[in-house]
């Protein structure tokens, strides 16, 4: 409870403190800091996908701005023949701005990422976007580009016709739990209904022979998975772990000794404070750890 208070507190805590504290969740400020980070990762037999930093954005040449470094991700990881794809939020690509504006952002990155035989996941924000990303990913697909894929949140209730509706694209799909805050009208808002409804949505996605990307932390969860894939002899191309850069790095470890495939998320870039505090907000303990650093100036 202590660290949980601590945790609201972190706005008013020095951004250089909060940076020191979180820089284990953000690769750096710049491509470079990624690339070390994804070559790191690599060399422990890990996979990445790399994420500028960076949302809502509601001016065309921020728009274009983020489009671009997206690029130049893709560029560096086909340079460097890394072990990684990129995320895209889509707001950040102009989705408040306009759709067909958006689109054309989007659809630039994917036909580059198709030409270096990369994958682009498309990140889902909070329930205002939902139909919209899905209907710019739909889009991709008439247009013949495979090499994407979307994210559905387990807290959505709708989650389950959301996959019923992409099953037919047979769409490569992240489910995490979702971390933003929604009306119980539309959300489910119970730890436990939470995961009983992310396992309903993986078996959902076995069935459908769609790949799942099982993004969590989450022990119940994560056990959950990997008894269902050893049960049903799922095999290993129709599935991966994904987890956050930073976060329960002894259980990642541990799914890779077994033989999992498992993708670590890499944000990087100058819009890193709003991430950390996200995370930081996540992790209590980590909170708690930030604020005596600030009493006690070690």
């Amino acid at each position: 409870m202590f660290n949980e208070l601590i945790a609201k507190t972190l706005p008013h805590v020095p951004k250089k403190l909060v940076q020191w504290a979180a820089k284990k969740y953000v690769a750096g400020e710049t491509l470079d800091d990624a690339v070390k980070t994804v070559l790191d990762l690599t060399s422990k037999n890990l996979w990445s996908t790399v994420d500028v930093l960076g949302e809502f954005v509601n001016d065309r040449q921020q728009a274009a701005a983020a489009s671009k470094m997206s690029s130049q991700v893709l560029t560096a990881i086909h340079k460097n023949d890394l072990q990684s794809g990129i995320s895209v939020k889509l707001t950040s690509l102009g989705l408040d701005i306009d759709d067909d504006f958006c689109y054309q952002n989007l659809k630039t990155l994917v036909q580059q990422a198709r030409d270096c035989n990369r994958f682009v996941r498309i990140d889902m924000e909070n329930s205002p976007y939902t139909t919209r990303t899905l209907n710019q990913y739909k889009r991709l697909r008439a247009d013949n580009f495979s090499n994407t894929g979307a994210v559905i949140q387990a807290y959505m209730k709708r989650s389950s016709d959301d996959i019923d509706a992409l099953a037919p694209f047979k769409t490569p799909i992240r489910l995490c739990k979702g971390i933003y805050r929604e009306a119980a009208s539309i959300a489910f808002q119970g730890r436990e209904e939470v995961q009983n409804n992310y396992k309903k949505l993986l078996v959902q996605l076995f069935e459908n022979n769609m790949h799942a990307a099982i993004a969590t932390h989450d022990d119940v969860l994560l056990d959950f998975a990997r008894d269902y894939i050893r049960k049903n002899s799922i095999s290993k191309d129709r599935y991966e772990f994904q987890m956050l850069l930073g976060v329960r790095e002894n259980k990642r470890d541990e799914l890779v000794k077994e033989g999992h495939r498992v993708r670590i998320y890499v944000p990087f870039g100058k819009d890193w404070y709003g991430y950390s505090l996200r995370r930081l907000k996540e992790n209590p303990e980590m909170a708690g750890t930030i604020m005596k650093a600030f009493i006690v100036g070690d």
